[in-house]
């Protein structure tokens, strides 16, 4: 369980403590939350070896990073002619081999059926000892026909997963006047769901709404399904996210304690600005 960062100022005061330096929030964080998104290597491509090395040091032994390929690959370059540019992008991450969840290939909403070869010729050289899932937003792979079909078949053949954008919550009440929906529902693709594990490590992005209760009630069958999978043995991922995500750690603590009622889960640790603050 995780989300979608961990450098998050506004998490001051109760993730983090109330003074808690930017330079120590992987290692708070890592303390209570076992993965993390790793959102900003889509955007800035692979990181320093310094900043790895830092990551390294700070995150447990037993913590997991799920990174995403960066955009230039996926959405400027379209996962042609990537290789050099993939094989950076390994390298800068070898540091953390033992601690990559699966790396995200988070495609284009127009990345459709028709670049569907472009998508296996990719996969099939993936580095066998590096998970991987992938996010596709065309409007093709929602509607259970032969592009879903095609792509559910290629994912299943490779072992690759498939992440599931949970967006019900986000698009549950028209925005009206919440700056925070507004800004959200924009971002985000008004996508079905498509429950579907196609490997070993299913990912759920869970797009929550700022009313607790749409989130509780959108976030029950998921206690089911994810615990299944967890008794099937595989290893699930659920990442939490709120429309400006201030209330993401208390959203995903409340689903924690929710899903540990259906199977045995480590415990989360406790907010270390929540316990500063019991102290005064």
């Amino acid at each position: 369980m995780g989300l979608p960062m961990w450098a998050n100022g506004d998490w001051r005061g109760s993730l983090y403590a109330r003074h808690a330096p930017s330079s120590g929030m992987l290692h708070d964080y890592g303390a209570v939350f076992g993965s993390v998104e790793g959102n900003t290597t889509f955007y800035s491509g692979p990181p320093k070896a310094d900043t790895v090395a830092q990551w390294a040091r700070q995150a447990p032994a037993d913590f997991r990073f799920c990174f995403k390929l960066p955009a230039q690959l996926t959405h400027d370059k379209r996962l042609v002619g990537i290789e050099d540019d993939f094989r950076t992008f390994c390298d800068a991450l070898a540091p953390l081999h033992d601690r990559l969840g699966p790396t995200m290939v988070q495609l284009p909403r127009d990345f459709g059926a028709r670049e569907l070869p472009a998508l296996a010729a990719f996969l099939e050289k993936w580095p066998s000892d590096m998970p991987c899932a992938v996010e596709v937003r065309h409007s093709e792979f929602f509607h259970k026909g032969d592009a879903e079909q095609q792509l559910n078949r290629l994912l299943i053949t490779l072992g690759v997963d498939r992440v599931m954008l949970d967006v019900r919550p986000l698009f549950a009440t028209p925005a009206g006047d919440d700056a925070r929906l507004i800004k959200a529902q924009s971002e985000k693709p008004k996508r079905p769901l498509h429950v579907i594990s196609t490997g070993r490590m299913p990912i759920v992005r869970f797009i929550g709404h700022c009313d607790m209760e749409i989130n509780e009630r959108l976030f029950a069958p998921w206690c089911e399904r994810l615990a299944l999978w967890i008794k099937q043995g595989k290893t699930p991922f659920l990442f939490v996210h709120t429309p400006d995500n201030r209330q993401a750690p208390q959203l995903a603590r409340r689903f924690h304690a929710r899903l540990s009622r259906c199977v045995t889960l480590p415990p989360l640790g406790d907010f270390p600005g929540e316990r500063q603050s019991a102290l005064f």
